[in-house]
């Protein structure tokens, strides 16, 4: 069966969140055995929507199933056994435990668990069993955090920031390890990141989010041929800059000197965009790859102008 065929995770117009902060509704399919990166700034959703997959925070509306399972109260919680989970900041509940006291903690709940796996891991890390959680480093935490999580192979491994604290010699290592760990094509990463090499190396799809909202699903190599930064410069004398803003995917324009205009325009929005540029009175003279950080501003934008005023 294609991987594709069922999703890991299906929102199906999925509302969630506590008082001060609303997420959904979200309608998205995470593909089964491929790298999802979440996308967004800080406050967008990316940790309440992680919480919500696992149950920690309830589903208000809609429907939501993770690894094929209907997430509901008080319904079926064995899905979690197959996922592996890193959050943003560590559960201060376990700061007294050593690194391996937790790890025997964790191998009570998953049936996959394995010690050699573990071992092998936090070597590689170099995590030190016997330090106490709260001790540790933002960095070295997040190592013992990750081989923990990496322990039991899980079906389903959720990141949040993992890599947030990270020497460049260990996330070098980190970033074998998840390719070593995605390699036979049957797992799922979800990986929220604000670094934009982890989405280049790592990642098949993008799910942007903002204020709660989802801005959409990509596949991250069309994303990236999509999304374009041109240079335009005048051909005729007195063309009408203004008319640079009907170019087909528009999202954003700025001077870049006399004559010369940087558009930066999705490509996939529409055909004939060279042959309106000459219509006008353009000529492209350079064009680029708009960056992640770019594209979510562009999206951003589009939504924010499609959205009605409360």
């Amino acid at each position: 069966m294609d991987r594709q065929e069922q999703p890991a995770i299906r929102l199906d117009g999925v509302k969630a969140g506590r008082e001060g902060f609303r997420l959904g509704p979200l309608h998205a399919e995470i593909p089964r055995g491929w790298v999802t990166a979440v996308v967004g700034a800080n406050g967008s959703g990316k940790s309440t929507l992680f919480r919500t997959l696992l149950g920690l925070e309830p589903v208000t509306d809609g429907r939501l199933e993770v690894l094929g399972t209907p997430v509901v109260p008080h319904g079926d919680e064995s899905y979690k056994a197959r996922i592996g989970f890193v959050a943003e900041s560590p559960n201060a509940h376990e700061n007294p435990m050593t690194v391996a006291e937790k790890a025997e903690f964790a191998s009570y709940w998953y049936p996959g668990w394995d010690w050699q796996r573990y071992r092998r891991l936090a070597a590689r890390f170099g995590v030190d069993e016997g330090a106490k959680l709260k001790k540790l480093s933002k960095g070295t935490r997040r190592k013992a955090e990750l081989a923990i999580a990496m322990a039991h192979d899980p079906d389903l491994l959720i990141l949040d920031e993992p890599s947030s604290g990270l020497d460049p010699f260990i996330w070098k290592i980190w970033m074998e390890e998840l390719q070593s760990y995605l390699e036979n094509g049957d797992k799922t990463l979800l990986l929220a990141t604000h670094v934009t090499e982890e989405v280049k190396r790592l990642a098949d799809n993008v799910l942007f989010l903002h204020q709660g909202r989802c801005l959409g699903l990509y596949e991250k190599d069309l994303l990236f041929d999509a999304w374009r930064s041109l240079l335009v410069r005048e051909t005729s004398p007195g063309a009408d800059a203004g008319k640079l803003r009907g170019v087909p995917g528009f999202c954003q324009m700025e001077s870049a000197g006399p004559g010369l205009y940087r558009i930066e325009v999705e490509f996939a929005a529409g055909g004939g965009l060279e042959a309106y540029l000459q219509a006008c009175g353009f000529q492209v003279l350079e064009s680029r790859r708009l960056e992640l950080e770019d594209i979510l501003g562009c999206l951003i934008q589009k939504e924010e102008a499609n959205v009605e005023p409360a």
